[in-house]
């Protein structure tokens, strides 16, 4: 019997769709915040394209490379210099590591109930995100979300055709050209006192809340569902491991802080990634596109259309929540679902997480006490 970890290695068009699934995720937060920020486009690119291929190599699996959303959003607002950007990568790099080194992260886990997994994992603010994306060219966002819809249905390469359909209706409605992605050559500069408490207060602490939620327990809950048995190495502590190393290596060099998503195992896998095969192509792609003179790389990135990205990412977004976690979920969970879910929404996954553990505990203490009474 051979080793039952991930999948043989099949490189095919189903695996080069696959490997589309999650662009709506990875490019509109890495060019937004190359385009706001002094990180050099080529590592950026490097970074992802590095960290997408030793995930394929060492889970075998669909497991995705995303950007740190939490740190990306501080990044956007333009309130965060690259020497913060670097440092907040290997804070949360030497947490990771102490946590998956340690074992902690597997404590940490059993202390999580499950309703408010199901909530964190609803997946609304993934939505709220893809449709935010589509808004603006609501009818390249239709086309696109049209066309994937028909294509999932009836078994073909979803994503590539949706990334077509998109690109062609933006070239017809004649969107801006791409900007040229130049910035000053990467230099790691000695951080001072006030860099280094708005790296830790501003970026890493919210940032780890949305780590060790989405990219390590729910990533892990996720692949298990999705893969079965072929998925037990994928585990929290191993998450970590992994996404520890990349951000502590790679973050000192330019790259933007990293980790992996439960959105995006659901996306990789509803278009049909199926091994590891799919993130070494995308990673394969991200170095060669890293290569490219920098107009080359903002026109071959900023083809696809916003809104088709948001098409992509709202199917993520959907198959996430339509989990069997949530559609077996006793009904005296469903009010301790909504609040993890709305909580994250509005606020943050560390609020979803502190709402949903105390509406748990008002669940069952209300349970408890029916029971005592009706006793």
């Amino acid at each position: 019997m051979g080793d039952p970890r991930g999948h043989a290695f099949r490189l095919d068009l189903r695996e080069a769709n696959g490997a589309l699934g999650d662009i709506g995720t990875l490019l509109p937060l890495a060019l937004g915040v190359i385009a706001l920020t002094g990180l050099s486009p080529p590592m950026v690119r490097l970074g992802f394209g590095l960290f997408y291929i030793a995930t394929g190599l060492v889970y075998r699996l669909p497991i995705p490379a995303q950007p740190m959303k939490a740190i990306a959003a501080v990044v956007l607002l333009g309130v965060a210099s690259p020497t913060e950007i670097a440092l907040s990568g290997v804070l949360i790099g030497l947490v990771l590591l102490g946590l998956g080194g340690t074992g902690l992260i597997d404590r940490i886990r059993r202390l999580v109930p499950q309703s408010v997994l199901s909530g964190l994992q609803l997946g609304l603010s993934l939505a709220w995100v893809a449709v935010g994306l589509m808004w603006k060219h609501w009818l390249i966002g239709a086309l696109s979300l049209g066309g994937a819809l028909a294509a999932l249905r009836v078994g073909t390469h979803a994503a590539m055709l949706t990334i077509a359909t998109g690109v062609g209706a933006g070239m017809m409605l004649g969107l801006p050209e791409a900007p040229v992605l130049a910035a000053a050559p990467w230099s790691l500069g000695i951080p001072d006192v006030q860099e280094l408490r708005r790296a830790v207060t501003d970026t890493a602490l919210p940032q780890l809340a949305l780590t060790l939620t989405n990219a390590v327990v729910l990533t892990s809950l996720v692949a298990g569902d999705l893969f079965g048995a072929r998925a037990a190495h994928v585990t929290p502590r191993r998450l970590c491991l992994t996404s520890g190393l990349a951000n502590l290596l790679l973050a000192p060099l330019g790259a933007l802080p990293m980790c992996h998503g439960a959105g995006g195992v659901a996306a990789h896998h509803r278009f049909g990634a199926r091994n590891g095969a799919a993130p070494c192509l995308i990673g394969g792609m991200l170095l060669v596109v890293a290569l490219l003179p920098a107009q080359m790389q903002g026109a071959v990135l900023s083809a696809i259309p916003t809104a088709t990205l948001g098409a992509l990412l709202l199917i993520a977004a959907w198959d996430l929540a339509v989990s069997r976690r949530l559609i077996d979920a006793r009904p005296s969970c469903h009010p301790v679902i909504a609040t993890t879910a709305l909580a994250t929404v509005l606020l943050n996954p560390l609020w979803g997480l502190f709402a949903g553990t105390l509406a748990e505990l008002i669940r069952k203490a209300f349970i408890s006490g029916f029971t005592t009474w009706r006793g």
